[in-house]
């Protein structure tokens, strides 16, 4: 099970790793894709090291989103400090620098005091952003730049949003897709509020900080059967009340939170009248599908071992 996985793993830190991680201000990433125990692990992990987690996701950042992020409780984080965990309104916008601005200074600080950071997600961009000497453009989310330019995306295509990448910074544009509408975004952004191009602020990848990750390998079957059954939980929770609520509050269905996988289904559905069981069956797919880009993303991460259920023995 998980949670004997979970005892298993703390037993091998705590012995073979634990003084080097003290001696090296080490952090320990708990990553992988969605529904393989995360959040369990890391609190499981946290409580025997003695030490907080800091959350890498971009959806539990947001206030208010909690059923369908699947946010940990209070009970669920068993009297772990969590950090980078409703640490904005649903109605901001949030980029990568966002997050490394608020999120570094909390890891060099447990650093600082001697404790292992247990840095716990499956945002494979907010991770990295503290491994490696990232800029991510270094410049802070613009709202009003960005709704201008999905604006643009949505009355005039998203080919003549990718126009105006390759004209103003035909570097990047070369590295995207003109299907990758957020990211062509962002790079607009960027140009348009710095007055510099992406590409050419966009540091090498240099490690900053030392580390140990780790990330659970199901089969794929089992971790899709795992993705159904949250999704169910998620259902039987009133993941269609809080998106509800949510609306009725005035967050815009165009809001950055609203496009994540739970709620944008929720919304068209509501707006389409359709089914609960055909916005489940859609939340389903569409997060299978993540889950397979954020293995291939996390099988490019250095350092990293993958480890199967079945290897959840005591050594």
């Amino acid at each position: 099970t998980a949670d004997l996985f979970a005892l298993s793993l703390q037993k091998k830190i705590s012995k073979k790793c634990l003084k080097g991680w003290f001696d090296l201000g080490k952090l320990l990433v708990i990553c992988g894709p969605t529904a393989t125990g995360k959040s369990d692990l890391a609190v499981n992990c946290a409580l025997k090291l003695g030490t907080e987690v800091v959350s890498a996701d971009s959806q539990l950042v947001y206030r208010g989103l909690n059923i369908g992020t699947a946010k940990p409780t209070a009970e669920e984080m068993r009297g772990v400090k969590h950090h980078m965990i409703d640490v904005v309104s649903p109605e901001s916008e949030f980029s990568v620098s966002d997050y490394m601005r608020l999120a570094e200074p909390i890891v060099d600080g447990l650093i600082k005091d001697g404790q292992v950071p247990v840095v716990c997600g499956g945002t494979g961009f907010y991770i990295n952003s503290l491994l490696y000497d990232f800029s991510y453009g270094n410049v802070a989310a613009d709202g009003e730049v960005r709704k201008k330019y999905e604006k643009i995306a949505e009355e005039r295509g998203k080919e003549y949003l990718f126009g105006l990448l390759r004209n103003a910074d035909t570097e990047t544009a070369e590295k995207l897709h003109v299907n990758d509408v957020k990211r062509v975004i962002r790079a607009l952004e960027i140009y348009e509020t710095s007055g510099r191009k992406k590409s050419e602020i966009n540091d090498g990848r240099k490690l900053k900080r030392d580390y140990f990750a780790v990330a659970v390998d199901y089969p794929r079957e089992e971790l899709y059967e795992r993705i159904s059954l949250r999704v169910d939980k998620m259902f039987d929770s009133g993941l269609v009340d809080e998106v509800e609520k949510l609306l009725d509050a005035g967050i815009d269905e165009n809001c950055q939170c609203m496009q994540a996988i739970g709620y944008k289904e929720v919304v068209q559905g509501l707006k389409n009248q359709e089914k609960h069981s055909t916005m489940r069956d859609i939340i389903k797919q569409n997060t299978r599908r993540y889950a397979k880009r954020q293995i291939t993303f996390f099988k490019k991460l250095d350092n990293i071992k993958w480890l199967s259920p079945n290897e959840a023995t005591v050594e």
